[in-house]
């Protein structure tokens, strides 16, 4: 079927699905509107998917590549010469250097090994994700468009760098559903401080149904906001009130026909099972002492990127589709070897053990796992370079991630760059290639996952895009 008519055909779906609560009563609008029901009625997955669920490792900051994966031992000899022209062809740069007179080369000060079966090489920094080893995918040659974080952030949350377009976990809420009716199908965590902010557009719904907007746990308070019924209410009473609403909700639905509405109502209502569900989810009382072994003493600290990464597993237990953790802190500008130390310390042991805690479960197969900043850091120093301090600045030419699980190869590197980690020389992969790889080991055909809006159809991938078949398995 042609993409554009399939895209009319799903849109038209979704909105007689909602459409046909009216006349129904509670319990039946909310089981028609239900996200399982809606993907039922869709043309996702199109095959056979390898993922069944994502949890997006996001480092907000962009992590330096040269001090975590891309070893580069011959930068030694070449320390605080300067980049030959060659190498940066005249490139653009950030405000930050542009003034500089001279870009001396930065080694990395740390000491990199090989692990696993393959031999890969990895930073000091990070033993716990070196061993993982066989069951990781390093991409070494990943390149963005954007060179400021939130441009760059944002494109790597929605295909686009200006703001107003669905997020990954929009997207894959509209076009698979849940398979849970008790919790959201999208779900968003932050933690780390300092560095740039984190806005809620980042994981928005832009223009698609608000449903498919993602959910922000906290790590004070209530979970959710709003969980907990004000003070004098009790729940025969909220319910009461629900129930009330949903009559005032649908007699409007009659009168205007705004999909928009039935989405609420459906929305109040999960918002209403979640009382229930988020407070057990949330109750980390019944995890072993060898799960916090795992993910780290952090894990026990609500809030924390460990406690997080068990909130993830915890989450692709109960079969949510997207579930996305923001950790903030790694812009350094200055200073990097000691922040690296910092934010390495934080996030190295949870990534690790929520690869190995998913791998014992059984889960590591349907689950797919990414690790990413939005862009890498240069070569060069940013301020004054010694022998012991360095900084650097932003560098969307080239950079590192890796991913793990639901169809994606273990012990293996994809791509090179060259000598400096400046430039691609083989195997480039973009942001855009990304997101319709990992749609493709969710079974979607990126080019027919999309929505009409303003008259245009529009997808993750924009018009552009390809599956990186070299990575899967």
């Amino acid at each position: 079927m042609d993409p554009i008519q399939t895209a009319n055909l799903l849109h038209t779906r979704r909105q007689l699905f909602n459409r046909s609560a009216v006349g129904l009563g509670t319990l039946a609008l909310s089981s028609l509107l239900s996200e399982r029901t809606l993907a039922e009625a869709s043309e996702f997955p199109s095959f056979a998917p390898k993922a069944k669920r994502v949890i997006y490792l996001l480092q907000s900051g962009a992590p330096s590549q040269m001090d975590l994966y891309d070893y580069k031992p011959h930068l030694k000899d070449r320390f605080a010469t300067d980049l030959p022209d060659s190498i940066r062809q005249g490139q653009r740069l950030t405000g930050m250097t542009s003034k500089q007179d001279r870009f001396p080369v930065a080694p990395s000060m740390f000491e990199f090994s090989r692990h696993g079966s393959s031999g890969m090489r990895f930073s000091e920094l990070i033993p716990h994700t070196a061993s993982i080893a066989d069951d990781i995918c390093v991409i070494r040659s990943m390149h963005t468009q954007a060179i400021n974080h939130d441009p760059a952030i944002t494109f790597f949350q929605t295909g686009a760098q200006l703001a107003g377009r669905p997020s990954m976990g929009a997207w894959l809420s509209y076009g698979l559903g849940s398979e849970n009716d008790n919790l959201p199908t999208f779900v968003s965590m932050v933690s780390g401080s300092g560095g740039q902010p984190l806005y809620d557009r980042l994981w928005g719904s832009g223009f698609l149904p608000t449903q498919h907007q993602g959910i922000k746990f906290r790590s004070v308070g209530d979970s959710v906001l709003f969980l907990s019924n004000p003070a004098g209410l009790t729940n025969s009473t909220r319910r009461r009130f629900l129930d009330d609403l949903s009559k005032l909700n649908h007699k409007k639905l009659i009168d205007v026909g705004d999909p928009e509405i039935a989405t609420r109502m459906s929305q109040y209502e999960l918002a209403y099972r979640m009382q229930t569900s988020v407070p057990e989810l949330t109750d980390l009382s019944h995890e072993s002492k060898e799960t916090f072994e795992l993910y780290g003493e952090d894990a026990k600290v609500p809030g924390t990127y460990a406690s997080n990464c068990l909130l993830a597993r915890r989450l692709a237990e109960r079969d949510v589709r997207f579930i996305q953790l923001f950790h903030r802190g790694w812009d350094q500008h200055t200073n990097l070897p000691r922040d690296i130390r910092k934010q390495a310390a934080a996030t190295d042991q949870a990534s690790a053990g929520l690869i190995r805690d998913l791998k014992q479960r059984g889960m590591l197969d349907d689950t797919l796992v990414v690790w990413a900043g939005e862009f890498g850091r240069t070569v060069y120093c940013q301020g004054t370079l010694t022998k012991n301090n360095y900084g650097r600045d932003h560098h969307p030419r080239c950079f590192s991630i890796w991913l793990a699980g639901g169809g994606i190869k273990g012990g293996m590197t994809y791509g090179t760059t060259d000598e400096f980690s400046y430039n691609i020389l083989e195997n480039p992969v973009h942001v855009h290639d990304l997101h319709a790889t990992m749609l493709h080991c969710l079974g979607i055909d990126h080019k027919k996952l999309t929505f009409k809006f303003q008259g245009r159809h529009y997808r993750l991938t924009d018009v552009h895009g390809n599956v990186v078949r070299s990575i899967l398995t």
